[in-house]
């Protein structure tokens, strides 16, 4: 057990109010959160917390343990900020794990900004294929997941949303006709990943909060092309071959241009969160710090369940 972060998780579920909260406010699962505790708790062979339905309540133990762990933060936090004064100006080698269409959509074409604000820091995408985990051998992990929670220890940022959307050339759909309905895509050359047998469609804009409308479920004849290959199917969708699937973040581009026009736009697809992730707090070094905030300043802008690059190219799934 880190008993050092041990403290920081116990800490931050008191300042926060409960265990839920304290995940979401360090980027952690709330089951990593409650180990950290009842390991804690175990080491001390004292229990600190007293937890009913409706609120937690610090035990005599545990309100006396809390004012020194409170002290010890302080003092720690301190002790590094003095260490790091001799290298707060950011230099070195940061090695990024990526997914290869975000490294080629998002985070090449931001690079020359990065290199302007840090001329000292070099960076390494690592673009191996699809990333899902935090992996230890690199500074930071870019992972973009579906509807499910991060799992594991390691501190992550949220950066931002972004969907799949239906969409095609102007040329093409002038040609062949605008989709009104899911069920129309049984008439067109459509192109889906590999993997994918059946396409879900959910009327209305996606979010925890808002009612649910028609679904749609549907499987597709005869596909025109088959690929796991993002770009080889954003490739085929610009030369015009058909209408395809394809995340905002990599059409954000075409759609701002007019190259790709989005349809169906009364219909959520899929839906995925992206995150920056590190393995630890634990002496992170400045250069790493500085590309973690460039991500964020870069893509976390937009709060909430708003897809930024939708926004930019104006063209959000309507409510």
């Amino acid at each position: 057990m880190d008993r050092l972060n041990a403290m920081r998780i116990f800490a931050r579920v008191i300042d926060t109010g409960g265990f839920a909260a304290a995940a979401r406010d360090l980027q952690l699962s709330p089951a990593a959160v409650t180990r950290q505790i009842a390991e804690l708790e175990e080491h001390l062979g004292a229990r600190l917390i007293n937890r009913t339905t409706r609120r937690l309540a610090l035990t005599g133990a545990g309100a006396n343990y809390l004012d020194r762990v409170r002290q010890i933060l302080t003092d720690v936090d301190e002790a590094e900020a003095q260490a790091n004064l001799a290298t707060s100006d950011p230099r070195g080698h940061v090695r990024v794990l990526v997914p290869p269409a975000f490294a080629v959509h998002q985070i090449a074409k931001n690079l020359p900004r990065f290199h302007a604000d840090y001329p000292h820091v070099t960076v390494e995408l690592v673009t191996s294929g699809p990333v899902e985990t935090v992996d230890e051998s690199v500074d930071i992990t870019i992972i973009i997941i579906g509807n499910r929670l991060l799992e594991g220890e390691f501190i992550a940022r949220r950066l931002a949303q972004t969907e799949v959307i239906v969409c095609a050339t102007p040329e093409y759909l002038d040609r062949h006709g605008r989709p009104q309905h899911p069920n129309d895509l049984q008439d067109h050359a459509a192109m889906v990943p590999a993997f994918l047998r059946e396409l879900r469609f959910q009327q209305g804009h996606f979010g925890d909060d808002e009612p649910g409308g028609d679904s749609v479920r549907l499987q597709l004849r005869r596909p025109v092309l088959s690929t796991n290959h993002v770009d080889t199917m954003y490739a085929a969708a610009l030369a015009g071959l058909g209408i395809a699937g394809l995340p905002s973040f990599v059409v954000e581009d075409a759609l701002l241009e007019n190259a790709l026009e989005r349809v169906l736009p009364e219909w959520h697809m899929q839906a995925s969160t992206i995150y920056a992730a590190m393995p630890t707090r634990k002496h992170v070094p400045a250069r790493t710090r500085a590309f973690l905030d460039f991500l964020i300043a870069q893509f976390g802008s937009v709060g909430g369940d708003r897809d930024p690059w939708l926004l930019a190219a104006g063209c959000e799934t309507k409510r």
